[in-house]
């Protein structure tokens, strides 16, 4: 896949929708169009990584970045006393449908606790 087929390229670049929460230099946060629960955030570093995979040790700070990021979005949107998960899917078998890094925020509803995956 080319930076140009990447809807989240796209969309940083204003070539695609999104409902953004926040954005600066290093990274945004929008709500997903195809939310799994009442609030679910995705976010995603600037620059194009296609996975943890991919990640250098230099991307280290924008990867502790994004997860405090997802901190602070909890707290603005309400969800931060209740609880709420953060999810990096990797890969295919790691349920991973767009290939450029991004954190799910996901909250609003009680989630269930991950016992037996089969």
């Amino acid at each position: 896949m080319t930076h140009d087929d990447c809807i989240f390229c796209r969309i940083l670049k204003g070539e695609a929708q999104a409902d953004f929460l926040y954005r600066d230099d290093d990274l945004a946060a929008f709500w997903d169009t195809r939310p799994a629960a009442p609030v679910h955030i995705l976010i995603v570093p600037n620059k194009h990584i296609a996975s943890i995979n991919e990640a250098d040790d230099e991307d280290a700070e924008l990867l502790g970045k994004l997860i405090l990021k997802a901190r602070d979005l909890a707290k603005e949107v309400g969800v931060d006393e209740k609880g709420y998960r953060l999810v990096f899917n990797v890969g295919k078998d790691g349920g991973q449908t767009v290939y450029h890094i991004h954190l799910h925020l996901i909250a609003g509803t009680k989630l269930p606790i991950f016992r037996h995956i089969q």
